[in-house]
């Protein structure tokens, strides 16, 4: 059975995590709970048990484990230490101890895609970073996967053929093998992150403080994952006044509750995702009933691309990237080659074109209701006649 995966992100991700974790592990699921949000331990001080990279058994069908950084970073670089021992001699460099080896900058994020793959439960709740380095991290697969292909094609033989000549004229021994075998575990390790990121089952899920609910921030948050394919299940409103305020005598209570409800149904229309609203409940069981009051959320299907066929009418093919919560102003377009460059605000991807647009220019684009759509027309020089 396919691995459901639950990341959630944003304020007080971490008592939304355990909560999710216990309902799912009550509804008789296998869970894993992984703390992967932060290094000042969160979801220990919720659940009183010191976590390490060995799960934890907390309850029948619950488990949970916390992330290891320095672990995840050293077995990284165990598994390359051979493969990468004669491109060390080459330059002179002495490799560092094991005792020496302290988490960089970035490895958090490497740290969680080693992690996911390795989940054995039949659902992994994920007490994510916050939203803008949880989608840098869901990303990184496909844009490593991008690097290397480019730096390290894999077709050996063109670099086999040109070493020697490559050696004469640097006057070094150029890299052997071991260079694309290197090459070759890192792709492996990078599909098995990506598979797990583009399973069916995989959504995110995120936070916010309904005191402070920031429409516009969160919507940009919305759009970068939908730049990425990644789906969106529900947005949890955290610190939300009861229903019954709105109706308080005291004037501030009801002008701050009715303040909150528009803004939080603003956000429903805007996002078009359910939108849970939880108080502050003092046990991690009320939590997980106040969200899940009627049994598990739906898990969405993921927004695809689709193209349109205008050809007959218009000579053009329309591209339809699904993009919720994009703002013109923020999105950016660049055509290379048989890519297209995609950006909303602060994210950036870049896509392979269907190969029926290869063949055409961009000749306009538009977005209308969450839906970028670019038009192609087709190129005469590279278009079938007829």
């Amino acid at each position: 059975m396919a691995t459901r995966t639950v990341l959630i992100s944003g304020p007080e991700s971490a008592r939304i995590a355990a909560a999710t974790a216990l309902h799912h592990a009550r509804q008789g699921s296998t869970t894993l709970l992984l703390a992967a949000d932060d290094p000042h331990r969160a979801v220990d001080d919720l659940l009183g048990v010191r976590l390490g990279p060995e799960a934890v058994e907390l309850e029948p069908c619950l488990a949970a484990a916390r992330m290891d950084e320095q672990a995840a970073f050293r077995a990284a670089l165990d598994g390359y230490r051979d493969r990468l021992a004669p491109a060390l001699d080459l330059i002179g460099a002495q490799p560092l101890d094991p005792d020496e080896l302290a988490p960089l900058p970035g490895t958090r994020a490497l740290a969680l895609l080693r992690a996911l793959p390795r989940a054995e439960a039949e659902v992994l709740v994920v007490a994510a970073p916050p939203p803008a380095e949880l989608i840098a991290t869901l990303a990184l697969p496909a844009q490593l996967e991008r690097y290397l292909a480019r730096l390290l094609p894999e077709q050996r033989q063109a670099a086999r053929a040109l070493r020697p000549l490559l050696a004469g004229l640097a006057g070094v021994p150029m890299p052997t093998d071991k260079l694309f075998e290197a090459r070759a575990a890192a792709s492996a390790a990078l599909a098995e992150a990506a598979a797990v990121i583009a399973a069916p089952g995989t959504t995110v899920r995120l936070v916010l403080d309904a005191a402070r609910p920031a429409p516009r921030a969160l919507a940009r948050i919305r759009a970068g994952l939908a730049l990425h394919g990644l789906p969106l299940d529900a947005v949890v409103a955290h610190g939300a006044h009861p229903a019954g305020a709105v109706d308080s005598p005291d004037p501030w209570l009801a002008g701050t509750a009715a303040r909150q409800r528009e803004q939080l149904a603003e956000i429903a229309e805007q996002l078009n995702v359910p939108l849970l609203t939880v108080r502050q409940p003092d046990s991690l069981q009320a939590l997980a009933e106040e969200l899940y009051p009627a049994g598990a959320p739906r898990i969405p299907a993921p927004a695809e691309p689709w193209i349109e066929d205008r050809l007959a009418a218009e000579n053009q093919l329309i591209w339809h990237l699904p993009l919720p919560g994009a703002d013109r102003t923020d999105l950016e377009l660049l055509r290379r080659g048989d890519e297209l460059v995609l950006g909303a605000g602060s994210y950036r991807r870049v896509v392979a074109l269907p190969s029926a647009l290869r063949r055409c220019t961009v000749s306009g684009a538009g977005l209308v209701d969450g839906t970028l759509s670019v038009r192609f027309t087709p190129d005469p020089a590279l278009w079938p006649r007829g």
